[in-house]
C-alpha cells in the first residue's frame, strides 16, 4: 500500500492510472476505521481496479464546541487494516494541505442539508460538502462509496454530484452494526460501558417501528410516537430528533407509501450517535 501525503502526488497517480485505463474506487474517511469502512473498501474493490482510501479528520465540518480536537485517531491500526483490506492507495493530507492561508471557498447544498442534523450542527453539511468535492477533485475516481449511517450526509453527496455535473457515481454502503444492534461509528469509542448498554434502546426503537410498518402501520405520526416511547423508557438518552423523511429526497412524510428512512439522533451521555432504518418501497 502505498502512503500519498500531497495533493499534487495524488492527482499524478489518478492521472496515470486513469491514462492506464484503471477505474478508481474511493472511499473518504476520516479514520479511526472500523468493519464499517471496510465494507465499503470491500465495494470499491469489486466495483474498480485500484481502490484509494483518504483520512482526513475535516476541521471544515466541526462546530464550535464540537469534538474535533479529541476525534479518536489511529493512523498505524488504520494503515495495518487497510493493507489487509488491499488497499493500494492511501491518501492522508494535512489541513494546512486541504486549506492553505487564504483559503476561502465553499460549498453548500441548500435544501437537503436542511433539518435532520443540519438544525444541530450548523454548517457541517457545508464543510462536508467541501471537503469531499475537494477530494473528488484530487482523487479523481469514476466511484466513490459512502456508508448509509450517515444517511442525510450520503443524500447531500449525492446532490451535489449531480448539480454539478461530476462523472462519478456514488455508491451507498450498508449500514453495519455491532452485534448487540449499535451501528458502527468511529464516535462509539467514546462510550462508557454503561452508555455503550443504554445506547442499543436506539435500535431497539427502529426495530419497533419497522415491526409496526410490517404489520401495516402507514402513519408517520404513529410511527414516530412510537420509537419516541421507547427511547424515553431508558434513562441517560436526550433524543434530538427522530424524523420520517422520503429516502429519495429528504422531503417529510405523513404517510410511508414509499421508499422512506426513519432517522434519528440522540445523545447518550456525552456522545452524539445517529441510526437509521430505511423503510417501504
Amino acid at each position: 500500500m502505498h502512503v500519498v501525503r500531497k495533493i499534487k502526488e495524488m492527482q499524478r497517480i489518478s492521472d496515470r492510472l486513469r491514462k492506464d485505463g484503471k477505474r478508481i474506487g474511493f472511499v473518504p474517511t476520516m479514520g479511526y476505521l472500523h468493519e464499517g469502512h471496510i465494507s465499503l473498501v470491500r465495494t470499491a474493490k469489486e466495483l474498480c481496479d485500484s481502490a484509494v482510501v483518504s483520512i482526513f479528520v475535516n476541521p471544515a465540518q466541526f462546530g464550535p464546541g464540537e469534538d474535533f480536537k479529541r476525534y479518536p485517531r489511529d493512523e498505524g491500526g488504520d494503515k495495518a487494516k487497510l493493507d489487509k483490506a488491499g488497499v493500494e492507495l492511501l491518501f492522508i493530507p494535512e489541513a494546512k494541505e486541504m486549506y492553505p492561508s487564504g483559503y476561502q471557498t465553499y460549498v453548500e447544498v441548500a435544501e437537503v442539508s436542511k433539518g435532520l442534523c443540519g438544525d444541530f450542527r450548523p454548517g457541517h453539511f457545508r464543510g462536508v460538502a467541501t471537503v469531499v468535492l475537494k477530494l473528488l477533485n484530487i482523487v479523481k475516481p469514476h466511484v466513490a462509496v459512502f456508508g448509509e449511517k450517515d444517511y442525510q450526509q450520503l443524500l447531500v453527496i449525492k446532490r451535489m454530484v449531480e448539480d454539478l455535473n461530476f462523472d462519478i457515481e456514488i455508491i451507498p454502503g450498508t449500514l453495519i452494526r455491532e452485534k448487540d444492534g449499535i451501528a458502527m461509528s468511529s464516535r462509539n469509542a467514546y462510550l462508557s460501558p454503561e452508555d455503550r448498554e443504554k445506547a442499543t434502546v436506539l435500535y431497539r426503537s427502529l426495530m419497533k417501528a419497522k415491526e409496526l410498518f410490517d404489520s401495516g402501520e402507514k402513519r408517520a405520526y404513529n410511527i414516530i410516537e412510537a420509537v419516541k416511547k421507547t427511547i424515553e423508557s431508558a434513562e441517560g438518552i436526550s433524543l434530538q430528533y427522530v424524523e420520517i423523511r422520503d429516502a429519495e429526497t429528504l422531503e417529510r412524510v405523513e404517510t410511508v407509501s414509499r421508499h422512506t428512512v426513519i432517522a434519528l439522533a440522540a445523545m447518550v451521555g456525552s456522545v452524539r450517535l445517529i441510526d437509521n432504518v430505511v423503510i417501504g418501497g
